[in-house]
């Protein structure tokens, strides 16, 4: 925001060089860029945040510096006059959206002249680097770099109906802007229009056909405020910014919108003559009154660490325009001006009191009493799956809830069958759908990788998924996702090393499942003791063209439900003493049907065999030869301990033995000779 020294004048009086001002307003808040000299004024560059946009007008600019350096401000009191039939009867105001605009108005002038505007006008737009165009257009201008409130006059007599409506754009809906180009819009695009076309993309700019040229005589002025997510979803769309949009796309003051037009109205009467007809054309709500803040003095030295007088906290929040709504000894009630949205917690309130009193007053040496906080569990069991998962050369990953139609397919199987949530106002062009799975959005992440030279990136993410519940609430559980430039197995070793860190108890199962997005006869479904814990599978590459992803290897995905490692996670260290007997190890082929998972084979051997099995691990298979048709040779290890002694052959022979019959019993096994 470039302001001009000379302009500020207006409202207060500049005891203080333009370098000491400078310093002071970074010192509270708004940075200095540069000031440069320009034809004997000075245009001083100020950075404002996006929380102040209060002071993206010279008014909030001298408000400022009045506050910090106690200094009265100047207010212009703006009362044009007006005569002639009422403006109800010369125009008409209709808003279509009023969840995107709250509040539209419009007033009229009649018999004006355009014409160049005076020097001293021309002058300070030109400081701000703004080209002058005429009188009616500089005026407006001149009110929105003053009171940060956008204005836009059309020419009364071109507007089809002489009457504005607030609509969305149809699609493919053509406009002609004021920089004399062409653009199509798409349905989502809030526009101002006649009776016949659109004549203004709102709270952004406005249209060719309707604008002030030097045959206008009759002016319709706009003032209005619109949903500033719209309008920040339309310049992007577009590439269209503007000085408009650059504030639009804020928290706007709604009681500078009838200030700003009886100001802009009364300065057109001044430098265009006319007539300014009687009333306002108001449409839209009413704004919800500010609910009054407490701010108690106490809090102010425990989060400061210094004490600042009553006297002076009461002079700093009157001087940035909060009211008195009732004190006593120990605290103030106060409500925010309306130009300040940002202030509706008792700390805005006391960031307030410390810098315009001076974070230079806090010494160096004076200890705030802080605590430090305990972890809970989620973050301690998000640390060990952050360690483990880093550890084994997987990155982690921050994406947006947010996905395209395509990516919110389900992929969980125990999710409901029903269509994603979409956001109807999205700032994205596509991403309009809350994802219900966190893969897909790491397979892009991925894509986006390997697309720039990262072939080995591999990734997880922990974060909410959104699942959808007919007549109720979506489901929002943590998911923890992982995707990798790895082999089924591997993936699965990871998953299993994950399990282990967390020291989660119970026998966790992979089950054969064809799952959506996944090589047929490569993804499963995971569980612990019966209880879901996720899904793990291999990527079909034919099923990412839905998801817009171009993958050039092989890439395995798992999901898994974070809560439940939370909740299972055993955290506390447990103790357990080393095993002082050795181990017997075995070998066994049992002949079952093919298909049988291995899963199910390895659970059955350890019910049957009992706490004196201490591990199953699988070693190979084979079909064909001796093996009859439709069965298969699974072969696989098994080690038996006892805690504490040597266990006899005639023990491991007996546990051999009740593990080759429960398998005969559940999948009808026979033992390969």
């Amino acid at each position: 925001m470039i302001v001009s020294w000379n302009w500020l004048t207006d409202y207060l009086r500049l005891e203080m060089t333009a370098e000491a001002l400078a310093e002071r307003l970074a010192l509270t808040g708004l940075n200095h860029e540069s000031t440069e000299e320009v034809g004997g004024d000075l245009a001083i560059d100020l950075e404002v945040t996006s929380n102040r946009p209060d002071c993206l007008g010279h008014l909030g600019v001298a408000r400022e510096i009045g506050v910090i350096f106690d200094l009265p401000v100047r207010f212009p009191d703006p009362r044009p006059t007006t005569s002639g039939a009422s403006v109800e009867t010369l125009a008409s105001v209709a808003i279509d959206e009023s969840g995107l605009c709250p509040r539209f108005t419009a007033r009229a002038i009649t018999g004006l002249t355009v014409a160049p505007s005076p020097w001293w006008l021309r002058k300070r737009l030109e400081t701000l680097g703004q080209r002058p165009v005429n009188n009616v257009v500089d005026a407006t201008n001149y009110v929105m770099f003053e009171a940060g409130q956008p204005l836009h006059a059309y020419d009364l007599a071109r507007l089809q109906g002489r009457t504005l409506r607030v609509r969305k754009a149809t699609k493919g809906e053509p406009f002609k802007a004021i920089n004399n180009k062409a653009y199509e819009l798409d349905a989502e695009t809030l526009v101002i229009a006649d009776a016949g076309r659109v004549v203004g993309i709102a709270g952004v700019m406005g249209g060719f056909d309707t604008e002030i040229g030097d045959s206008s005589r009759d002016v319709l002025l706009e003032a209005a405020q619109f949903d500033a997510s719209s309008v920040r979803r339309t310049v992007r769309l577009l590439n269209l910014p503007s000085e408009a949009s650059r504030r639009f796309e804020r928290a706007m003051d709604p009681d500078a919108t009838d200030w700003a037009s009886r100001r802009c109205a009364q300065l057109i009467l001044d430098l265009a003559g006319g007539t300014l007809h009687p009333g306002v054309l108001d449409v839209g709500r009413t704004r919800p009154e500010r609910r009054p803040v407490t701010l108690r003095l106490g809090q102010i030295e425990r989060i400061l660490g210094i004490s600042v007088d009553r006297s002076e906290v009461a002079r700093i929040l009157k001087a940035l325009g909060l009211k008195d709504e009732g004190s006593t000894p120990d605290s103030l009630t106060v409500v925010p001006p309306s130009w300040r949205a940002d202030l509706e917690r008792e700390i805005d309130l006391i960031e307030e009191v410390g810098r315009i009193h001076g974070y230079d007053h806090v010494p160096e040496d004076r200890v705030v009493p802080l605590v430090s906080t305990s972890r809970g569990v989620r973050e301690r069991v998000e640390a060990e799956v952050r360690s483990t998962l880093t550890g084994l050369g997987f990155d982690e990953s921050a994406t947006y809830s947010l996905v395209t139609e395509g990516q919110s397919a389900p992929l969980d199987p125990t999710a409901e069958d029903a269509p994603p949530i979409r956001v109807n106002h999205s700032s994205r062009k596509r991403e309009t759908c809350l994802r219900r799975s966190l893969v897909t959005s790491l397979l892009a992440v991925r894509g986006y990788n390997e697309s720039h030279g990262q072939a080995e990136a591999d990734f997880f993410e922990i974060g909410q998924v959104y699942l959808p519940r007919p007549g109720a609430l979506p489901e929002e559980p943590a998911r923890l996702a992982i995707v990798g430039k790895t082999s089924f197995l591997d993936l699965k070793g990871v998953i299993e090393a994950l399990v282990g860190r967390l020291h989660i108890p119970g026998a966790l199962t992979f089950t054969p499942r064809d799952l959506p997005l996944f090589t047929a006869g490569k993804s499963a479904e995971l569980r612990v003791d019966g209880e879901w814990l996720g899904f793990l599978g291999e990527v079909e590459r034919s099923g990412l063209s839905k998801l817009d992803v171009d993958l050039r290897g092989p890439t395995c995905a798992a999901e898994l439900s974070f809560n439940m490692l939370q909740d299972r996670s055993v955290l506390v260290p447990q103790h357990k003493p080393l095993p002082t007997s050795p181990p017997v190890m075995r070998d066994l082929s049992l002949v079952v049907e093919r298909g049988l998972p291995w899963g199910d084979l390895a659970t059955q051997a350890s019910l049957a065999a009992g706490p004196l099995l201490e591990a199953v691990q699988y070693l190979d298979s084979f079909a064909g030869g001796n093996v009859p048709e439709g069965r298969q040779s699974v072969h696989f290890g098994l080690k038996f301990r006892h805690p504490e002694r040597t266990m006899t052959g005639e023990e491991v022979d007996t546990l051999v033995t009740q593990i080759v019959a429960a398998c005969a019993t559940a999948f009808g096994a026979t033992l390969r000779t």
